[in-house]
C-alpha cells in the first residue's frame, strides 16, 4: 500500500481526494497499486464542511503528515510561496516524493527544491502546474524526449482567454468582460496575476525549463497584460484576418532563448486562435515530430485532481518497485537569453490623431526614420471629438525601434498619447 498525505483541502485538494477515493478500485484494476489517502491538513474549516471525509483523517497540522511514517507521498496544494516552500523541502528530507500544482513556487524556488529532492533521492511532480487537466508536462518531458523542441506557443491562462473571447464574441469592453468573469467565477477578486500575464508567466518559466533544458527566471521573460485592449483592437484584428489572444511564446534559436507573455494577434488559420472561454493549450514544435497541439481545460477541481493523481500513481510505480530512478531537470550548456527588445516580428499599432491634413504622411515618416514599413493602413471615420483612430500593420520590425518610434509619434502635438501597440505571431506555421 502507498499512502498519501494531502495539504491543502480547497479546490485541487478537493477533486484530487475525490479521485483516490471514488477512483480507488479503477486506479487498483489498472494498475494493481493500493493507493490509501492516510491524512489530509486543513487549516480553514469552510473547506472541509459538507466534503464527507472522515474526521480522523483531517488534522489542522501539517506537520502531522511531513513526520508520518505511513505517508510515501507528499501533495502540496497550498499554493503560493510560503509555508508551502517549508512544507515542500521537510518532505523531501524526510525521504517523501512530493506533487505539487504550485507553479508559483516552482517559478521562483524551484531549482532549489529539485537541488534538494535530488540529494535525498526523491521526486517532485507538477503535471497539475500547468495547464490543469492537459498532460503537456509529460508529453514534452517524456513523449518529445527525442525531439530538439523550437518553438512553444500557449494559451495558459483560463481568465485572460475568456475575457478576450467575451471581447470578441459580444463586443463588449475590457471591464465588462472582467466584470462578467468575476461573476461566474472565473476571475478572482484581484485578477492581476492573471490579465496581466504574471500566472502565465510563471507557468512558461516551467514549460521553457523542460523543452529547452534552460534555467530562465521569471525576470527574464517579458511580460505584458490585456487591460489596454479595446473593442476597435479586436474588430480591426478580425478585419486584418487575425485574433488577439495573450500568448505565452518561447523560441529557441540555436541556443538564444526568447520568452515572454503579453497580447498578441495570430492568424485565423491557426489552430490556436480557436481556442475559446476558459480553455487552455500549448502548440509545440519538435524538429524531428513538427507541430503538436495540446487541448483542455485549464483549471477546476477534476481536471487540476486529475493530473496530480497521475504524477501519484507514476511514482507509486516506482516506490513500489524501488525504482531509485527520479525525473530532475537537467540543464544544456551555452544557452542564453535573448534581450526581448531585439525580437522582431511584424505588429499591429493604433493612434488615435487629430484629423487634419498631413498626419498621416508625419506618423509615415517617424515609421520610416526608425526603419520601420508599413504593410497595410486604415483611418477609421471622423468623431465628434475631432480625433480618429489610425491603424496600421508593419512589416517585420525590431523591439527596440518599434518602441521608439512609438513613443516619438505620441510626443506629436496631434496625437493623443495611450497609442497601442500588438506583435503579430505567426505562430510557427
Amino acid at each position: 500500500m502507498i499512502g498519501v498525505g494531502i495539504i491543502g483541502l480547497g479546490t485541487v485538494g478537493t477533486g484530487t481526494y475525490r479521485i483516490l477515493t471514488e477512483h480507488k478500485s479503477l486506479i487498483k484494476e489498472k494498475t494493481g497499486l493500493g493507493i490509501e489517502v492516510v491524512r489530509v491538513a486543513e487549516i480553514d474549516p469552510r473547506n472541509i464542511k459538507g466534503k464527507q471525509i472522515a474526521g480522523s483523517l483531517i488534522t489542522g497540522n501539517a506537520l502531522e503528515i511531513l513526520n508520518d511514517t505511513r505517508i510515501d507521498i507528499v501533495v502540496e496544494l497550498i499554493g503560493g510561496i510560503r509555508p508551502a516552500y517549508d512544507y515542500i523541502i521537510q518532505a523531501l528530507k524526510n525521504k517523501k516524493w512530493v506533487v505539487t500544482a504550485n507553479k508559483a513556487l516552482l517559478a521562483e524556488r524551484g531549482d532549489k527544491l529539485f537541488e534538494i529532492a535530488g540529494k535525498n533521492q526523491c521526486e517532485i511532480g507538477f503535471e497539475a502546474s500547468v495547464c490543469g487537466g492537459i498532460p503537456v508536462i509529460r508529453a514534452i518531458r517524456d513523449g518529445l524526449i527525442g525531439n530538439r523542441i523550437t518553438y512553444m506557443l500557449g494559451i495558459l491562462n483560463g481568465t485572460s482567454n475568456y475575457i478576450l473571447t467575451k471581447m470578441t464574441d459580444d463586443g463588449v469592453s475590457f471591464q465588462d468582460a472582467l466584470r462578467n468573469a468575476q461573476q461566474l467565477g472565473f476571475a478572482e477578486k484581484d485578477p492581476t496575476f492573471d490579465i496581466e500575464g504574471v500566472d502565465a508567466a510563471h507557468k512558461l518559466s516551467i514549460l521553457v525549463r523542460l523543452a529547452f533544458s534552460y534555467p530562465i527566471r521569471m525576470a527574464d521573460i517579458t511580460k505584458g497584460g490585456i487591460s489596454n485592449i479595446e473593442p476597435i483592437d479586436i474588430d480591426s484584428a478580425k478585419e486584418f484576418g487575425y485574433r488577439i489572444k495573450l500568448l505565452a511564446v518561447a523560441k529557441d534559436e540555436g541556443g538564444l532563448i526568447e520568452a515572454r507573455v503579453e497580447p498578441a494577434m495570430l492568424p485565423l488559420t491557426h489552430p490556436m486562435s480557436n481556442v475559446h472561454g476558459v480553455y487552455n493549450a500549448v502548440y509545440v514544435v519538435g524538429d524531428k515530430v513538427g507541430p503538436n497541439l495540446f487541448y483542455g481545460r485549464g483549471a477546476g477541481s477534476e481536471p487540476t485532481g486529475s493530473a496530480v493523481v497521475s504524477d501519484i500513481i507514476d511514482m507509486a510505480h516506482r516506490i513500489k518497485n524501488k525504482n531509485n530512478f527520479v525525473k530532475l531537470p537537467v540543464y544544456a550548456r551555452g544557452k542564453k537569453m535573448k534581450k526581448g527588445e531585439n525580437s522582431s516580428v511584424p505588429y499591429y499599432m493604433r493612434f488615435t490623431a487629430q484629423d487634419r491634413p498631413g498626419v498621416l504622411s508625419k506618423i509615415s515618416g517617424i515609421l520610416a526614420q526608425h526603419k520601420i514599413s508599413i504593410s497595410a493602413v486604415t483611418q477609421k471615420g471622423r468623431k465628434e471629438t475631432g480625433y480618429v483612430p489610425i491603424v496600421m500593420l508593419t512589416h517585420e520590425a525590431v523591439e527596440r525601434d518599434l518602441k521608439k518610434a512609438a513613443a516619438a509619434i505620441d510626443r506629436l502635438s496631434f496625437i493623443r498619447r495611450g497609442s497601442v501597440y500588438i506583435r503579430i505571431e505567426e505562430g510557427g506555421l
